[in-house]
């Protein structure tokens, strides 16, 4: 049995990652290929429970530091229960949002050192990376268009925050996808759900010569 393939899919608020994930589960389910999708945090129990915590309304919320240690163990626990048994079993998994997230929200908006970030995914999760990552980008004015039609003007905790701390979010992605294209593949959002979609599926083109 070969190894599944894993991707995850990146972005800031109102992107459309998890739009663009779901149609990327289906496209591969009519292929015949067995598909898990997934988010962050989330997909365990133990991890849906921490995710109540960071991004609950309620509450004074965290500091970024808390936040981290919060996203880590949250992916400790996916990672270990869900995403690593899939992958053994031959299974794709398609996951909105992994440790990119939290290296641009904690890290790049949040002032933490990518460094202590990567370390803290090295000994909760053994440093797993998705074999790609879509780093989906929108200008800033078409997130917020897009957050006030979806979410009426209740948001999360994080997703709520200021312009600033977002840019903050949106320049770390793309300093990530720069310094490693091998692993980012950057899709241009700024348009049609079904646009968008295709570019999506040839970002992963060669990912599927792979798996036939």
């Amino acid at each position: 049995m070969t190894t599944g393939k894993f991707i995850a899919f990146e972005g800031g608020e109102g992107a459309g990652k998890s739009t663009q994930a779901r149609l990327l589960a289906e496209a591969l389910r009519a292929r015949r290929l067995d598909v898990v999708l997934t988010r962050e945090p989330g997909g365990t129990p133990g991890a849906e429970a921490i995710r109540a915590l960071l991004l609950g309304l309620d509450g004074q919320g965290w500091n970024p530091s808390a936040e981290a240690l919060l996203f880590a163990a949250a992916r400790a626990d996916h990672v270990e229960r869900l995403i690593e048994p899939a992958l053994a079993a031959g299974k794709w998994v398609i996951c909105d949002r992994f440790v990119d997230s939290s290296r641009a929200y904690q890290g790049g908006a949040g002032g933490l050192a990518d460094e202590d970030i990567l370390a803290l995914h090295r000994i909760g999760s053994g440093g797993l990376l998705p074999d790609r990552v879509l780093l989906i980008e929108i200008p800033a004015n078409e997130a917020a268009t897009r957050l006030a039609r979806r979410d009426a003007g209740r948001t999360d905790r994080i997703g709520g925050r200021d312009r600033t701390y977002h840019a903050g979010v949106a320049a770390a992605f793309a300093r990530f996808a720069t310094a490693e294209p091998r692993r980012f593949i950057r899709i241009d959002g700024d348009g049609d759900i079904a646009a968008t979609h295709v570019k999506v599926l040839a970002a992963i083109a060669s990912l599927l010569g792979d798996a036939s």
